[in-house]
């Protein structure tokens, strides 16, 4: 038991069940390594050079501590070194458990983005009796689309390796894309809230307390 144990450490696999990994960092540097594998330097570069304005690495440091979390859940292996040396670094490569857990990441992600539109959606459902704030809302949520589309790479400024390259058309197709469908789904709840602000104010229905006392002046009698 002791033996299996130990082979289990070295290979980096863990003999525990652990929670979901949540870092997205991890994932991030997961994907690089699935993509080519790399040393821990390189992939901090890497890291910076891909994820640019999407999320970062706190330090160098922040590498090294992601590259052991997914070492130890068995996500990724040490690539056997031709040769020795005095300093050998450890280049890295994913497992088969990292591919077949990266993409149930990905599938899941699918999940969280219609979970946060569902939040959304409830958020502006709760201003159904404000039509006029909620359009208001609606105004700011439609110039950050805006934004965010003007923010998109054009074709031209694609530049790099072929994989770059690669990322920076599907990031650009999926932000028009998904911007263009924000948009539509903007001026169609737009639409639903002006409806609202056009009609007629009911007021609330009055009880009928008044039967209820000649009820009540009866059974008295």
């Amino acid at each position: 038991m002791e033996e299996g144990r130990d082979v289990a450490m070295k290979e980096g696999r863990s003999t525990d069940k652990q929670p979901a990994m949540r870092s997205v960092v991890n994932w991030a540097l997961l994907g690089l390594i699935i993509e080519r594998p790399s040393y821990a330097y390189e992939l901090a570069r890497r890291f910076e050079r891909t994820y640019d304005g999407t999320i970062a690495l706190s330090s160098v440091s922040h590498a090294y501590t992601a590259l052991g979390a997914l070492r130890e859940r068995g996500f990724i292996e040490e690539v056997p070194l031709e040769g020795r040396g005095t300093r050998s670094k450890h280049r890295y490569r994913a497992s088969g458990l990292g591919f077949e857990e990266h993409a149930r990441w990905l599938i899941g992600s699918v999940g969280e983005d219609r979970c946060h539109q569902r939040v959304l959606i409830v958020q502006l459902g709760a201003l159904a009796r404000y039509p006029q704030r909620a359009i208001a809302v609606l105004d700011s949520y439609e110039q950050a689309c805006m934004a965010e589309m003007a923010a998109a790479p054009a074709a031209s400024e694609e530049q790099g390796p072929g994989v770059i390259r690669l990322v920076a058309r599907l990031a650009r197709e999926e932000t028009q894309l998904r911007v263009a469908a924000k948009l539509a789904w903007v001026q169609y709840v737009r639409d639903e809230f002006i409806r609202l602000a056009q009609e007629p104010v009911r007021a609330p229905a009055r009880r009928q307390a008044l039967p209820q006392r000649a009820t009540r002046a009866r059974r008295a009698a």
